[in-house]
Order: structure tokens, then sequence, then C-alpha cells
């Protein structure tokens, strides 16, 4: 009984995430059956919610206190997960594009610009993840591309204030927006943070307590503030000089 248990669930979800999905079998029944109810709820709550806000029928997976702010404009593939207290707001100009199976992590927030100046979106492809309490602030672009996955506590922030004035506040001499982009296949480490420019190849590894800017070359490791690349994925491949930084 409880082998066709697991073996439904895992059907369920597989079919839901659309690729194979496998439960721990060390995972006690009862636990399982709490888990199972949990997931359901948050799954009628996400649905209930889609349909409400943007007139469609999501499979998102919802927890308690999660706010949508601009609900039309935010895209959710299928089965994306909000967890608790998650803030989106899609008030931008391209709006926000999350892809198959993301996974936004507890009391992480997702916001533009002011509506004065409206920033540019937010796209993560599919099966990428942010953990709990990270910042994707949007003013320019940030694109996260497949299977990515962060630690908690990732700050994105792609916009530099204008300083050359000392006549003028800072708050009003505008802002640069490049963007920051992040390759498919890359592991970011907790606390680590991007600057505007940041462009990280794929299949990078960037360590916990990074500040990440320039380019990072595909399938580098970077570590530091700044971060600095300190060996490559890459089988005989070696660091082109000792402390690159791999900014453009």
């Amino acid at each position: 009984m409880s082998e066709f248990l697991y073996k439904s669930v895992e059907g369920f979800g597989s079919k839901i995430k659309g690729r194979p999905f496998h439960l721990d079998r060390n995972i006690p029944l009862s636990l399982l059956l709490g888990l199972l109810i949990r997931r359901a709820t948050w799954l009628m709550r996400g649905m209930f919610k889609a349909l409400v806000l943007q007139r469609r029928i999501a499979t998102v997976f919802m927890a308690k206190g999660v706010n949508l702010r601009g609900a039309s404009l935010i895209r959710f593939g299928k089965g994306v997960t909000l967890e608790r207290g998650v803030i989106i707001d899609g008030l931008m100009r391209r709006g926000v594009v999350l892809g198959d199976n993301v996974k936004i992590g507890a009391y992480s927030v997702i916001v533009g610009a002011p509506a004065s100046n409206l920033g540019e979106g937010i796209s993560m492809g599919a099966n990428s993840a942010v953990d709990a309490y990270s910042f994707l602030g949007s003013s320019g672009f940030i694109s996260i591309g497949e299977n990515v996955i962060m630690g908690q506590h990732v700050g994105f922030h792609p916009e530099n204030h204008n300083f050359d004035r000392t006549d003028v506040p800072i708050r009003e001499q505008g802002t640069t927006r490049v963007g920051i982009t992040i390759e498919d296949d890359v592991w970011v480490g907790s606390n680590a943070i991007f600057l505007d420019g940041a462009h990280v190849g794929k299949g990078c590894v960037i360590g916990a307590g990074s500040v990440v800017r320039g380019n990072i070359p595909p399938y580098s490791i970077a570590v530091g503030v700044p971060a600095k690349v300190v060996r490559s994925r890459m089988p005989g491949e070696r660091v082109p000089h000792s402390g690159a930084t791999g900014a453009d």
C-alpha cells in the first residue's frame, strides 16, 4: 500500500513538472501524507489566485502570505513554487517570466523600479531556483537561464547611480542600466551579490559571499570581493593569470 502511494505521488509529480520526479523512500508515510496535504493546499491557492488575478488556470504552488502585484504582467510556467512571504511585482516593461518548475524561496522579493521610470523585467528559465530572503531588483533586465541554483540572501542590482556632480543630490542625477545575465547551469552560493553589467557564463560556480561584476567566462569558478576566477571546470584549462577577475 505504501509503495503504491509513493508511486502515485511520483506519477502525479512527474506530470506536473513535465520530467521524472522521485521520492526518497526514507520519508515516513505519516510525513508524506502531511507533505501531500500541504502541497495540495498550495496548489489550490495558486490556481485560485491565478484564476482571479490573471483570468487563467496555472499550476502554481503558492504558500501563505504570497503577494502578487501587477499580476497581469507575471507569467508562470508549469509547477512553479512560491514559498511563504514571497513578493512579486510585475510592473515592469517586460514583466516577470518564471519558467517551468522555477522555485522562489521564502520571503524573497522580485520588484522593479518606480513607476516614474519602470524597470525592464526579469526572466528565469526552467528548473531554476533562488532560496530564501533573496532580492531581485529589476531596473535593468535580469536574465537567468535554465537549471540555475542559488542559495539564500542572493541579491541582484542591475542599476548604477550617476554621481559625477557634487552640486546636485545623487538621487537626482539619474541612473545607468546595463542588466544582468546568468547563463544556464550555474551554481550560486549564499549571500552572492550581482552588480549591473554582470554576465556569468554557462556552467559557472560563484562562491558564497562573492560580489560579481563584469564577465565571468563559461565553466569558471569565481570567488571573492570582487569575484575572481580561481580555476576552470574544464579539464586542462588554466586561468590566464593570477588574480583574474573575469571582468570585461
